[in-house]
């Protein structure tokens, strides 16, 4: 009897040792820790499509050698900097250059007096009928406009121009939308209004004198001139 207690008791204590060392439920933190790791966030790059995933800010450092359940590593993908926000494209340099020009020229108070200089080309021609300024002539615009900006004692005076043709008073609003259109790009490359002035000559002042094709596209034209000159 007494051989029969002792071999039940061991039996019991048997089987409470063994079930003390069944494994236990993974803690609610670590649980979440692993949730964690491997969570994506899209990055979007501005006018893009949808950049690479990668872990969130603060848990990249948490993920290097982590396993997942089936022991695999997790994975961890390097997202990449975006531009800071805000961020802007660089202005147009001073003097910038078009196509056989060479590199931007640095203009000192005073360069346009300088015949010789950048700024001596003060002349914009247009096609019959039209004030739109032809892409040959943006580089042009574009020197006179860093000038201004860097120099803001100056001021310009744009003075449109239109061939024989027409009745005067066509002529004088032809010349008036050919200058204001030099006034308006300008402006949009950041000269203050205050430094422009725009005006109207009509047919009044040909650069050439002739009744044939000739004189009238040498006259059709806005001419950009320093105030004082």
């Amino acid at each position: 009897m007494i051989r029969r207690k002792l071999s039940i008791a061991l039996l019991a204590g048997l089987a409470l040792a063994a079930c003390s060392e069944l494994p236990k439920d993974v803690p609610i933190e670590d649980r979440e820790g692993q949730a964690r790791i491997g969570t994506a966030t899209t990055v979007v790059d501005a006018g893009q499509a949808p950049a690479t995933t990668g872990i969130q800010p603060g848990a990249a450092a948490g993920a290097a050698g982590a396993t997942g359940a089936s022991g695999t590593p997790a994975s961890v993908v390097e997202t990449r900097a975006l531009p800071a926000a805000g961020a802007e494209a660089s202005n147009i340099a001073v003097g910038a250059a078009g196509p056989g020009q060479g590199g931007a020229a640095v203009l000192t108070p005073g360069a346009h007096k300088d015949p010789a200089g950048p700024l001596a080309k003060r002349v914009i021609h247009f096609e019959f009928d039209s004030a739109v300024i032809a892409g040959e002539y943006q580089p042009l615009i574009e020197t006179h406009a860093g000038y201004l900006k860097a120099n803001k004692e100056f001021k310009v005076i744009l003075q449109g121009h239109a061939d024989e043709r027409g009745s005067r008073e066509y002529n004088l609003a032809l010349g008036q939308r050919r200058s204001e259109s030099v006034r308006q790009a300008m402006t949009l490359l950041g000269v203050p209004d205050e430094q422009i002035e725009a005006v109207s000559l009509g047919e009044e002042k040909p650069a050439v004198e002739g009744h044939d094709e000739s004189a009238w596209k040498m006259n059709r034209r806005a001419e950009i001139h320093y105030q004082g000159e």
